[in-house]
């Protein structure tokens, strides 16, 4: 794997700036505004397709190592986890495409109908503005993983846990689901030592562009 010692160089813009704390925040508070009567919808039609709780919280690994619940509408059945597991232990096929990616391309957990249009067009995850709000995460960052997730990112752990997650980052707005793990690891590693507010400005509108085309890949 990789190596770097990241005690040799900081970005300030993502390691450290104050600049880019306000900027989440703004951000944030203009979408929950904007976002607010589609997130209410949503939560109506997926409780009356699929009745249960419409957040799913995930524990996930934030800044300087600290877990914290990531937020998302809930777009799996409500024994997602038991599925999965007999999902994986019945299918090797299945079991190795998780072990890759973390993901399924064609997983039978998601709620049929509007459990696959969360997913593709990103709506699911909009519930983490308030992880943002909160100061979880950034509006711009590597994506949140769960702890055995760190294991990939070998010599740049210490370059993950020192910037907040992001809604969204390069792997969102770029291969995403039909990437490797060490390319997503390398896009993360290269933004924390490379961003500035033109980049994070960036990566918003091609999110959003994605977005309004609904050519966002799902990611569970």
């Amino acid at each position: 794997m990789y190596h770097f010692d990241f005690t040799q160089t900081s970005n300030l813009w993502t390691t450290q700036s104050k600049t880019k704390r306000a900027f989440d925040i703004f951000v944030a508070a203009t979408m929950l505004v904007l976002f607010a009567p589609s997130m209410l919808l949503i939560a109506i039609c997926l409780f009356l397709v699929s009745p249960g709780p419409v957040i799913y919280a995930h524990k996930r690994v934030g800044k300087g190592n600290v877990p914290f619940y990531c937020l998302k509408f809930r777009t799996m059945a409500i024994d997602a986890e038991q599925r999965l597991e007999d999902l994986l232990n019945a299918d090797p096929e299945m079991r190795r495409e998780w072990k890759q990616t973390r993901k399924l391309r064609h997983d039978p957990r998601i709620v049929a109908g509007i459990g696959n249009l969360l997913r593709k067009s990103s709506l699911d995850e909009l519930p983490q503005i308030i992880n943002v709000l909160r100061g979880d995460m950034s509006i711009v960052g590597p994506r949140p993983i769960v702890e055995d997730e760190l294991a990939h990112y070998g010599g740049f752990k210490d370059a993950y846990l020192s910037v907040r997650p992001g809604l969204t980052g390069p792997w969102q707005t770029s291969e995403r689901s039909d990437g490797s793990y060490v390319s997503r690891v390398m896009k993360d590693v290269d933004y924390i030592y490379n961003a500035n507010l033109r980049t994070d400005i960036s990566l918003i509108y091609t999110t959003a562009s994605k977005l309004v085309n609904l050519r966002l890949g799902g990611a569970y």
